[in-house]
């Protein structure tokens, strides 16, 4: 494979990338960009995995299992192996000392090829993650294709940097004065830590999957890939691909391997406290996010968990511009995004704005008719809301109505071209922080189309808010709209303080549950909703050991 010569400039581009923050992205956003055919090939390709077994050839297999059924209706009928851990585990750690002597370069370079082949087969992804998320089409395209394939490259970038930041080999001497210098010949070597662990999300099953995948892989650890039940296809379409270029490169090919379990098994607790398993990448609820944080203890645990995203609304001189962006960040995906809002806090005696004064009643009506008139067409309804992934976030939808004073209500969207979907404009709740009845529903993540209004005192009162949120439960985003820089400065305060990413008076095309890959760090693992932030140094670089050998020169 001429690995080199194909991706070595993509891999520096990667990595001047990273070091500069600037917008870069070599995988294509428009689905015209894959070939006349692309679109009608992908989806050809992705009906014919429909009703059938997933072959991997992979060892250890006792059994076959999948049950996931489509957010949109139809069940997908796909069976995939089921692993006999006594026997897959043995298998997965034969190919590792190969992999680990062929070293940094040559790993980034497959996880590279194996990301060009993904990219290649990006329409086929996006209804494989479509119909296992509930993502909209488009949507499923661009964050489970190139957005996806983006952070993947990012964590091979990251992980080539942090091994290579050492050198290979170095004469090492020491004068002695009179005598002859002490000398030595020092090698120096990125030794893996063992079986790495994805565990999949429902959610986004490459966006969430790809970085911890290719870190781990990239720096010399077999991966384990252990799908979300509802949502194996896409990791499995991945595991087959990686597994071919890893065959074709002259490596075993276990060292990529699935896990797919039986409904109800609940195979992630028994694999993470696995002796073999030294890494483990988890995207869920805070529950078993905490339970591996706090058992795992023989592995390296990556984890993101639930959080409550803010937005302070203290002031705005585009008001027009802030309800709009406002109502496509709550709208997007149906809320279903750990980076969506939840709790806007806004003063009760209202805001300053570019249209006048503004009370806090006419801040939530004028966002609900904002939200409102994007979601009015159906057809557009559905492009941006795609389907409920589960019925646990339907539940707490219509729960949601009963804890306050409803200024937008949701709606049942029909999908001509799947019946059976389940779609929902998302519901606004009035709520008053000074109540602590209020207080216990917007201090806890409500995951879904469900935002919070809640009005407080003062700006201020908003800040002390907005801390206490991100210190107790954490956040992967915070928004902010103001027009002082007295206040601005505060708010920067309270995130610098509590490791929060912060976006300031969006009112464009650029959201605060969106971020770029090579620019945009997701999370920041300094706060209680995420462990580790996607991507930086400190997420690859204990994903392997340096381990020195020394010899008399």
């Amino acid at each position: 494979m001429q690995l080199t010569e194909t991706h070595r400039p993509t891999l520096d581009r990667a990595l001047e990338a990273i070091r500069s923050r600037a917008y870069w992205s070599p995988h294509p956003e428009h689905p015209k960009a894959y070939g006349e055919t692309g679109a009608a090939d992908g989806l050809a390709a992705y009906q014919a995995l429909l009703g059938s077994r997933f072959e991997l050839d992979q060892p250890g297999t006792d059994g076959w299992t999948g049950a996931e059924v489509s957010p949109y209706g139809p069940a997908l009928g796909v069976e995939y192996p089921h692993p006999d851990l006594d026997v897959l585990l043995p298998a997965m750690r034969a190919g590792m000392a190969a992999w680990r002597d062929a070293g940094p370069e040559t790993r980034a370079l497959v996880c590279l090829e194996i990301l060009s082949r993904i990219s290649a087969r990006t329409h086929e992804f996006a209804h494989a993650v479509m119909h296992t998320s509930g993502q909209a089409f488009m949507m499923a395209l661009q964050a489970g294709g190139p957005h996806a394939q983006d952070r993947g490259l990012e964590a091979v970038a990251y992980a080539y940097e942090e091994q290579t930041r050492t050198p290979q080999g170095v004469d090492w001497s020491k004068p002695q004065g009179k005598r002859d210098p002490l000398e030595l010949r020092k090698v120096f070597t990125a030794a893996p830590r063992g079986i790495a662990l994805l565990i999949g999300c429902n959610t986004f099953p490459t966006w969430n999957g790809y970085p911890g995948l290719f870190a781990s892989l990239a720096t010399g650890n077999p991966v384990l890939v252990k799908p979300h039940p509802r949502a194996i296809l896409p990791l499995a379409m991945t595991v087959r691909i990686a597994r071919e270029v890893l065959g074709e490169a002259g490596f075993d090919p276990n060292l990529v391997a699935l896990a797919a379990e039986r409904p109800g098994e609940g195979i992630a607790k028994t694999l993470a406290l696995r002796p073999e398993i030294k890494i483990i990448d988890y995207t869920g609820s805070t529950e078993f996010g905490d339970w591996l944080e706090e058992h795992a203890r023989q592995a390296q645990v990556y984890t993101e968990k639930a959080g409550v995203n803010t937005v302070v609304i203290d002031s705005t001189d585009d008001y027009k511009g802030m309800l709009s962006n406002l109502a496509f960040s709550l709208s997007l995906y149906s809320g279903q995004m750990c980076t969506t809002p939840q709790n806007l806090l806004i003063p009760r005696d209202g805001i300053a704005t570019d249209a006048g004064p503004k009370s806090y009643d006419e801040v939530v009506a004028d966002l609900a008719a904002s939200v409102s008139g994007l979601l009015g067409d159906d057809g557009r309804a559905n492009a941006l809301l795609g389907a409920l992934v589960n019925p646990d976030v339907k539940s707490r939808l219509e729960a949601a109505a009963g804890l306050g004073e409803v200024a937008l209500p949701s709606r049942e969207v029909a999908n001509p071209e799947f019946p059976d979907a389940v779609v929902r404009t998302p519901v606004i709740v009035k709520l008053d922080g000074a109540k602590p009845d209020d207080e216990a529903a917007f201090m806890s993540e409500c995951f879904g189309p469900v935002s919070f209004a809640v009005a407080v005192d003062s700006t201020s009162d908003a800040l002390d808010l907005l801390r206490r949120t991100v210190h107790d439960q954490g956040a992967m985003t915070v928004g902010a709209y103001t027009t002082s820089a007295d206040t601005e400065r505060a708010i920067e305060e309270v995130c610098l303080e509590e490791s929060a990413q912060l976006s300031l008076n969006l009112t464009g095309g650029v959201y605060v549950n969106q971020t770029a890959a090579f620019s945009d760090f997701h999370g920041s693992g300094g706060n209680p909703a995420a462990n580790a932030a996607l991507c930086d140094g400190a997420f690859v670089s204990n994903r392997f050991r340096m381990v020195e050998i020394r010899r008399q020169a």
